[in-house]
């Protein structure tokens, strides 16, 4: 298991050896065969490599079922060089593979521990890249296994050369080099985590950012962290809130369970919220059903329960379960992160969970941050959350969104350029302003944070204001007083500013395989045919993006049309709240006239979590989901979408817009 007895805990002098033979992750398949047949390639070889490795490639979902030694056997088995998946199960292991290389941003996605994880159990010591996704690395870290950006030193492993830990340890922040060397954070933690107390610094007088000042109030003082920190320093903070899903329970419990008996001392249990919401639909995901692991997951779900019964802590079942609780005051269930928007974080408070997606709740104003199992366990135990500080980028919206284009598409035009799909914005806040903002609603904002895991950053941010305190009020009967000190101050420093013309930003998709492939609806060939759409998943699920799909399929309705022949349309609520407001405001008939199928709160078809993915590699999708990695969504090609555009494509058949829609039945 990460971090366990056989982690390697090493000294400032030592030199490490590693097998000559090296695993590159190439665009072509044929160097990828080569290495695991066990022949020599060489980076020059190999070259082209693959960029943009998500973690769904290195650990597919339906993996996630597994959260111990069973790991080992399956990194890289969702990895796609060309139109092949040229890495099996227990190729890795049986090739002795303890180097991987590969070019930018790996690790990108999920929040997923398993994918590291899954590398270290199969032999990996060492992966290089050009560049890594924040989650990756830090949890790369939190189980010590190295990870490096020096191509350099490819050719040195190969010719046999020892490699000195200070250049494995290059560049990284004083905590990052002290948890490696530890051999992970719990081994770190019990050394050196015993006596941390609140160190908050809020005395600062140089102009701050909204995200400065609220970590600022929630940071801790340690021996390795300074008092003052600046970007890139390593430090721990203490949060508001602590969350956790099903596909991390288990794993965690396992982890402490194993390095520090039971039972376990959690501090302040109150504050930590588990959530039963990827699984409600297994038994209707093809990846799990035909892979036979639908045992699995109900053996990891109730792993979860009872760690949540042993321990008495605050939790969210299935939809099922909770109408069976109706009148316990535990009747609420859906997708985590937007559950946490709904009903606990507050502005200026801190948020982590382990879910790429946890910023969503940046919307109301709070540093919402996603994290892995290993930091979520350690802050279980200690209260502190690792964080490295970023630096911030603020992307300024000038203008207003024109009538029918959406949040996802302003965020699907961010991902297509230039700067961010050169990684730009890696490890970063991205702080929203502008007039554009300002006329969104909190459902539309927290499309704009939530995504910032797409965008590569640590985390999303808007400003609270009159909008803020109106969703509080009316969705959640909270009377908030906003404090003078709730903004970024004139003349913070920001790494960037990102100038967006919302008045220009037009309907937008992102064609397969990454979301960064976005471009104008209108530049896209005509008659791509779809034979699923999907509206759903944490980005789409909201009240405001049930009102654009009811806004399509109600005109649809009115003028006898209906889902096109030999199409599937699935519409999924992301929380109890959102399915009683439509059920409420008569959104239900239109739905049911144009015959799409209605999906009870849950994660769903995003992660292959159920009803709305492919089944066949020449399906094509147009989903609301956040990302479409290779495998994402299922076999088949997707396409990322706003919620309009998916029901409109539903009606018409092909990828088309509500205004092209309406332009064809006038």
């Amino acid at each position: 298991m990460a971090d366990d007895k056989n982690s390697p805990r090493t000294s400032d002098d030592a030199a490490l050896h590693f097998n000559a033979r090296i695993l590159f992750l190439s665009q072509s398949p044929a160097p990828v065969e080569a290495v695991l047949r066990g022949e020599a390639v060489a980076l020059a070889q190999a070259l082209p490599l693959r960029d943009d490795v998500s973690t769904d490639e290195i650990t597919p979902l339906p993996i996630l079922t597994h959260y111990d030694e069973k790991l080992g056997r399956y990194p890289y088995t969702g990895f796609k060089a060309g139109e092949r998946l040229p890495i099996a199960a227990g190729a890795v292991s049986a090739a002795g593979i303890e180097v991987v290389v590969a070019g930018k941003r790996y690790g990108k996605g999920s929040s997923r521990e398993h994918s590291p994880t899954a590398e270290k159990l199969a032999g990996v010591r060492l992966v290089i890249a050009e560049s890594f996704e924040r989650i990756y690395r830090q949890n790369a870290d939190n189980i010590g296994l190295f990870t490096s950006t020096d191509l350099g030193l490819v050719e040195r492993i190969a010719a046999g050369e020892a490699i000195p830990l200070e250049e494995l340890l290059a560049g990284r922040d004083t905590l990052a080099a002290a948890i490696v060397r530890s051999g992970g954070l719990l081994r770190f933690g019990q050394a050196h985590m015993r006596a941390i107390q609140a160190g908050a610094n809020d005395e600062v007088q140089r102009p701050r950012t909204l995200f400065e000042k609220i970590v600022a109030r929630h940071a801790l003082a340690t021996a390795l962290t300074p008092a003052s920190p600046r970007a890139g320093d390593g430090i721990f903070v203490r949060a508001d809130w602590r969350f956790i899903h099903e596909y991390y329970t288990g794993m965690a419990a396992h982890m402490l369970h194993a390095s520090l008996g039971r039972p376990l001392a959690l501090q302040a249990p109150a504050s930590v919220i588990v959530f039963e919401d990827h699984t409600s639909y297994v038994e209707e995901s093809p990846a799990h059903v035909r892979a036979g692991l639908v045992p699995n997951v109900r053996r990891m779900v109730q792993a979860q329960r009872q760690f949540v019964s042993d321990y008495g802590l605050r939790s969210h079942r299935t939809l099922t379960e909770a109408e069976a609780l109706q009148g316990t005051g535990r009747d609420a269930a859906g997708i985590s992160h937007a559950m946490v928007a709904e009903h606990y974080a507050l502005p200026g408070q801190l948020v982590v969970g382990t879910d790429s997606h946890t910023p969503h709740s940046g919307a109301l104003g709070c540093v919402a941050f996603g994290v892995g199992t290993t930091d979520m366990a350690n802050a279980l135990v200690t209260g502190a959350v690792r964080l490295t500080v970023p630096a911030s980028l603020l992307v300024r919206c000038g203008g207003r969104l024109a009538a029918g284009v959406t949040a996802k598409d302003l965020v699907l035009h961010l991902l297509a350029q230039a700067f961010i799909r050169a990684g730009g914005g890696v490890g970063k806040v991205f702080e929203f302003v502008g007039e554009g903002v300002q006329a969104l609603s909190i459902d539309e904002r927290a499309t704009l944070t939530n995504m910032t895991a797409e965008l590569g950053g640590l985390t999303g941010i808007v400003a609270p204001d009159a909008e803020t305190l109106r969703f509080l009020r009316e969705r959640r009967g909270v009377d908030f007083t906003l404090e003078p000190w709730m903004h970024s101050d004139e003349g913070a420093q920001y790494a960037q500013v990102l100038e967006i013309d919302c008045a220009a930003v037009a309907p937008m998709v992102a064609a397969p395989g990454d979301p960064g492939n976005g471009r104008p609806l209108a530049e896209v060939p005509a008659g791509v045919r779809i034979d699923i759409a999907y509206g759903g998943s944490c980005t789409a699920s909201k009240r405001e993006d049930f009102a654009h799909y009811h806004a399509v399929l109600r005109w649809a309705a009115d003028r006898g049309l209906r889902v096109a022949p030999g199409v599937s349309l699935y519409l999924q609520f992301g929380t109890t709240a959102v399915r009683d407001h439509c059920i409420a405001a008569g959104y239900m008939d239109a739905f049911e006239r144009v015959g799409a199928r209605m999906l009870q709160p849950s994660c769903g078809a995003c992660g292959n979590c159920g009803p709305g993915g492919s089944e066949r590699a020449e399906q094509v999708t147009v989903s609301a989901i956040n990302r479409n990695f290779p495998g994402r969504g299922g076999p088949g090609s997707v396409w990322l979408a706003s919620p309009p555009t998916v029901a409109a494509s539903a009606i018409a058949g092909e990828l088309l817009s509500f205004a092209e829609l309406q332009a064809r039945h006038r």
